[in-house]
């Protein structure tokens, strides 16, 4: 089984939160929250600033840590195929955008990023990231924790 650490933005403001559209070299795309790996001897909290200054061209603040999700992805569900059982831990944070212009990621598969009204999710081709974030900024749980959301339809791995 493959495994990855990883540190998400939820940015929540006037109604809207920020999500990043992801285009992979072969996939389809799709909406995503800002955020991604963490990497070697990176603490998760560093992380989730980088990753917002890297995909959005953004400055960020952590306001508080909402939560953990970890979810196994059957390697018949991955969006590569060949590879093992995936297991992804997504740290998520309460983020607020200080500064900066947002902008599409240089060189990477994020092709850009947009204040998107929470009513209007919900028809969009998203990750399970972005359904797991907003929960978690919704319902604030003392263990940090939401139920799985299930996957299908406009729903990805």
């Amino acid at each position: 089984m493959s495994f990855r650490l990883a540190a998400y933005a939820v940015c929540v403001e006037g109604g809207r939160v920020l999500l990043a559209r992801h285009v992979p070299p072969n996939g389809e795309a799709n909406w995503t929250l800002p955020g991604g790996g963490v990497e070697h001897a990176e603490d998760p909290f560093d992380a989730v600033i980088r990753e917002v200054a890297e995909e959005t061209g953004c400055d960020a603040v952590v306001e508080r840590l909402l939560g953990v999700d970890s979810r196994v992805v059957p390697a018949a569900e991955r969006t590569v195929p060949g590879g093992p059982d995936h297991q992804n831990v997504g740290v998520f944070y309460q983020v607020r955008i200080t500064g900066g212009r947002l902008r599409p990621e240089p060189n990477g598969e994020i092709v850009e990023s947009v204040w998107t009204p929470i009513p209007d999710v919900a028809g969009l081709r998203r990750s399970s990231l972005v359904d797991v974030g907003l929960a978690l900024a919704r319902t604030l749980p003392a263990t940090g924790h939401v139920a799985p959301v299930p996957v299908g339809g406009l729903i990805q791995h």
